[in-house]
């Protein structure tokens, strides 16, 4: 995880997302659940300095010249295992990078890291009405992010900003063996969920090639939340563009 999208001001984006709902679709589909992207989606975007990230994480714990040659190394390790995952599809692991880099972990400094994350990481304000109004409706809410992260640190953002309880099942992509778009990631979210059949899916997600092809390719609808710092993809083809989380609820009951 490297950016997240704020929320970006009220517009002509619900009506917009309906109208292209409807013209992809005409006819009403039982919907049984929304599995939703993490960095981008649920927690807004915006651009992280990666690179002052991992100087204030070393800063406090090592001396001047050790803390620099560190953060450096870990930030090369971060971005050439990113790097990695999308030419492969193979996923990583804060483990991973920790080992790739040569630094040895410790609780200090997992702590500091965790803190340095924590003001980039806060869920959308959007978000705690959205899913209690799905849930409201019997639709089962997913989480599949691509992520270094283990389960336990996301959901202690959620369990923070009191929502973990209206998430069903969630899966990262640092305890599987795929990142999205591989079919695998979204299979995975919908066993977590209990869904079997990607036509009663919607997905969620910012990233046009990790979410929306990735989604469309094994049967989901997909929705996008677009911002303009992660790049199109030609073969992807949202059924619906919303531009706030808030605009979902009403997209989903039209159709």
């Amino acid at each position: 995880m490297r950016r997240v999208r704020p929320p970006r001001a009220g517009g002509p984006g619900a009506s917009l997302a309906r109208s292209r709902a409807l013209d992809c679709y005409d006819r009403a589909v039982n919907l049984e659940a929304v599995i939703f992207d993490w960095g981008g989606t649920l927690t807004p975007w915006h651009t992280v300095d990666a690179a002052s990230l991992w100087s204030a994480v070393c800063e406090p714990h090592y001396p001047p010249a050790e803390a620099a040659r560190y953060a450096a190394a870990l930030l090369a390790a971060e971005d050439s295992l990113w790097r990695e995952c999308r030419a492969s599809g193979r996923s990583a692991t804060m483990t991973a990078l920790f080992e790739l880099a040569g630094v040895t972990v410790t609780e200090a400094l997992l702590a500091s890291y965790i803190g340095a994350w924590e003001p980039h990481t806060f869920t959308d304000p959007d978000a705690p009405e959205l899913l209690s109004r799905l849930h409201d409706r019997g639709i089962q809410i997913g989480v599949l992010s691509n992520t270094m992260w283990p389960r336990s640190w996301h959901e202690d953002v959620f369990r923070r900003d009191g929502v973990l309880h209206l998430i069903d099942g969630a899966v990262y992509s640092s305890e599987i063996d795929w990142n999205k778009p591989h079919p695998a990631a979204f299979q995975a979210a919908m066993a977590a969920i209990g869904v079997t059949d990607p036509a009663r899916c919607v997905f969620v997600g910012d990233r046009p090639y990790d979410d929306v092809f990735g989604a469309k390719s094994i049967g989901m609808r997909a929705v996008l939340i677009p911002n303009d710092d992660v790049p199109p993809y030609e073969s992807a083809a949202p059924d619906a563009v919303i531009s706030r989380l808030s605009e979902l609820a009403p997209l989903i009951e039209s159709w």
